[in-house]
């Protein structure tokens, strides 16, 4: 392995394919605490354009183009995109999802409660958006979520 000082930074961001941008804005907004960027939302003029969102001023972003959708389809999109959170945002996700103030789907668009999975070391809740794009939002935080989940 050549040691030119070549490394990637970061994850820049995530392309994924919805059938209406900014309706889908609105449910990452509402369910993940993203927003659009409004010094790229120029982008989004194009029809081939990407609307870009971010829940950390453009450090994570996930690039929402007009498109088919994977819906159930395990050969369209990316596989899964997972979030890190900490402890108290890993639980206040699951107030917020499993509760009606911000819904999360399966991958056949049907409303359902995220499937939480205990890792040993981290938790981890796996749910869809609207249009089938997988997720997971992670915590290594897991003392913290075991002993107020009892688990």
């Amino acid at each position: 392995m050549a040691n030119d000082g070549f490394r990637v930074q970061q994850i820049d961001h995530v392309e994924l394919y919805v059938p209406d941008r900014y309706a889908a804005a609105g449910w990452y907004e509402q369910v993940l605490g993203f927003e659009i960027l409004r010094q790229h939302e120029d982008w989004a003029t194009d029809p081939q354009g990407p609307l870009m969102l971010s829940s950390n001023g453009g450090g994570t972003m996930l690039a929402l183009f007009q498109g088919k959708a994977p819906g159930a389809s395990e050969e369209i999109g990316c596989v899964l995109v997972a979030f890190r959170v900490d402890g108290p945002g890993f639980l206040r996700f699951l107030e917020r999802v499993e509760g009606d103030e911000a819904p999360v789907y399966d991958q056949q668009g049907e409303r359902a409660a995220p499937r939480v999975k205990d890792h040993r070391k981290a938790f981890s809740a796996y749910f869809c958006d609207p249009w089938g794009n997988r997720y997971e939002v992670t915590t290594y935080d897991h003392g913290y979520v075991a002993e107020r989940r009892g688990s």
